[in-house]
């Protein structure tokens, strides 16, 4: 894949290095505190400190709560002269741990409310129910024996979308497409991405030249899909969806949940559109070859980045997940056995 140049280069080297960049100005009284991250995406989540004209701070995506994030955080904030007690906003792009986890703590120290999208809240209370029905639908994968286990962990009962960090009231204020941060002196609306999760959000900063994408686009890592909960609708059409409604967006720098800045995200997510558009041939090809496979044969004959039979657990739901969406988008979810 296309990779874009970095607009930070400190952020660039840190992640080369395996460290956490430093704090960074983006525009006045706009910064980026960079919060280590556990697992998953080989970085730190990028949170971003807003200053309104009254003084007041929000805060977009604030990263983990646990294993002294938290504290990582606060050190941020004392950098740029701030406390996390001068906090009047929580916005969040979406319910992952590493975006949304610290929201309650920061509501608790600050009495700051939190803004998310009206389906990430539902995707958490939901959260039960959708696991057991992945439950089943994991059975019906053909997923072979030694691996199911780690597969209905992670993807089914035994997962935890939110990792157990989100905390009703999951959401104060609830977003939806066109909405704006009440942010004084700020206007910052709300770009309804959803596909990563069904509720995933960008922001768009207009006047300061920025569109905050937290997973929808990243520089270098292709994002998931279907990530946070039943949607009733197929994860990859909305994403294909998404990332077409970025047209009108390139001339703003990207300032995105992870990685590092940079700027045309048009052609990015052409990219990552180009990308799923092969997949989909590849899923297609394998369908024309197998008779009634299973969803796991069909996974078998798509090049994932080191095969599917070097995954398992949540990356091989991942992977088989996917696959059924690709098989949805062309119509031929039926000819899967167990579909």
């Amino acid at each position: 894949m296309s990779i874009p140049p970095p607009v930070s280069t400190a952020q660039a080297e840190a992640l080369a290095a395996g460290a956490l960049p430093p704090v960074e100005e983006v525009r006045p009284g706009i910064w980026t505190i960079a919060v280590p991250f556990r697992g998953g995406v080989p970085d730190a989540t990028l949170a971003y400190v807003i200053e309104g004209s009254d003084g007041a701070l929000a805060v977009i995506d604030p990263g983990w709560s646990d294993g002294g994030s938290l504290d990582v955080l606060s050190d941020g904030f004392r950098a740029v002269g701030r406390r996390l007690e001068d906090v009047t906003l929580v916005a969040v792009t979406h319910l992952h741990a590493d975006h949304l986890g610290a929201a309650a703590a920061l509501r608790r120290r600050s009495g700051a409310p939190v803004a998310m999208h009206a389906a990430e809240v539902r995707a958490l209370e939901h959260e039960r129910a959708d696991a057991e029905q992945n439950d089943r639908d994991v059975r019906t994968w053909g997923v072979p024996a030694a691996l199911l286990d780690g597969v209905l962990a992670a993807w089914g009962t035994g997962r935890r979308i939110g990792q157990g960090t989100a905390e009703a009231p999951f959401a104060d204020l609830l977003l939806a497409d066109g909405d704006v941060l009440p942010i004084p002196g700020r206007t910052i609306s709300t770009l309804w991405t959803p596909g990563h999760t069904g509720g995933h959000v960008c922001f768009v900063d207009e006047p300061d030249g920025l569109l905050f994408t937290g997973d929808h686009v990243l520089p270098r890592i292709n994002p998931g899909v279907g990530l946070g909960g039943r949607t009733g609708t197929n994860p990859l059409r909305d994403a294909l969806g998404s990332l077409a409604r970025l047209d009108g967006y390139g001339h703003l720098e990207v300032c995105p949940g992870h990685e590092y800045r940079f700027r045309d995200v048009v052609s990015r997510a052409r990219v990552l559109i180009d990308h799923r558009d092969e997949r989909t041939r590849h899923v297609a090809d394998a369908l024309d070859a197998l008779d009634r496979p299973t969803l796991f044969e069909v996974a078998s004959r798509v090049p994932f980045s080191g095969g599917i039979e070097s995954m398992s657990g949540f990356l091989l739901a991942s992977a088989l997940s996917q696959t059924a969406f690709h098989a949805d988008l062309l119509g031929r979810a039926e000819e899967i056995r167990g579909a």
